[in-house]
């Protein structure tokens, strides 16, 4: 088998979706009274990612509430919940000009993943309605057929992106060294360690530390999402 000549790496949440599915997901069930007390989760779920987006978040203290919430259902139930989210709430986000994005790399043959910190059971259909092949995502631990609320293995948060995407090429006899390119496109200055990493890092729709980072070291800056951003304004 070739080896592909380029990778190309997304990050997802407000990089090919102009929303947190994460954040989403924990809306979703708070609203439809799926995760305790509405109030109650809706407050932690502010709360999270007001500290995400400052930065201070840990992938440790961001697991104990969103896979807790995987916790308190069967897989079942899960599932079918998922499925409502993914109609509700994320098909109508997976917009025309993200998917031009993607697709523009597989069809040139890119060897194509997301890398998100958002855990697997959110995100596995979210990929595969991108059409993106592989998913590199914080993986939840599960025991006896039901979630346990703990991350399994080294999280995809920060450093741990470089850990688990080294990792991945590693398991198929390939490093970041064996593309002629490589691109990772995100939001979040979370997102340094494997922007550093790729040989095109690419600032896409970012955050506004992102977006000084960007400029200070000439990375190119896609704004993706540009007319949603200014109808909002």
């Amino acid at each position: 088998m070739t080896t592909p000549k380029n990778l190309a790496l997304f990050d997802l949440d407000h990089t090919l979706l102009p929303l947190d599915s994460d954040y989403q997901w924990a809306d979703f069930l708070a609203r439809t009274g799926r995760a305790g007390d509405p109030v109650e989760a809706q407050r932690l779920n502010n709360e999270l990612m007001e500290r995400y987006n400052a930065g201070n978040l840990t992938a440790q203290e961001a697991a104990e509430f969103m896979l807790g919430l995987l916790a308190a259902a069967t897989t079942s139930e899960l599932m079918e919940w998922h499925r409502i989210f993914m109609r509700d709430v994320i098909e109508p986000n997976i917009l025309p000009v993200a998917r031009a994005l993607v697709d523009q790399h597989l069809q040139r043959g890119d060897l194509c993943a997301i890398v998100t910190a958002t855990n697997e059971f959110v995100t596995a259909p979210i990929a595969r309605a991108f059409n993106i092949p592989h998913l590199i995502a914080t993986v939840p631990e599960m025991r006896d057929g039901r979630y346990t609320g703990a991350i399994a293995g080294v999280p995809s948060f920060q450093e741990g992106k470089v850990t688990r995407v080294n990792a991945w090429l590693d398991s198929q006899g390939l490093s970041l060294h064996s593309f002629e390119r490589s691109y990772f496109y995100s939001d979040s200055t979370n997102d340094l360690p494997l922007l550093e990493a790729v040989t095109h890092p690419i600032a896409a729709n970012p955050s506004p530390t992102l977006r000084q980072v960007a400029e200070t070291r000439g990375w190119p800056i896609l704004d993706i999402f540009k007319d949603m951003q200014d109808a909002k304004s």
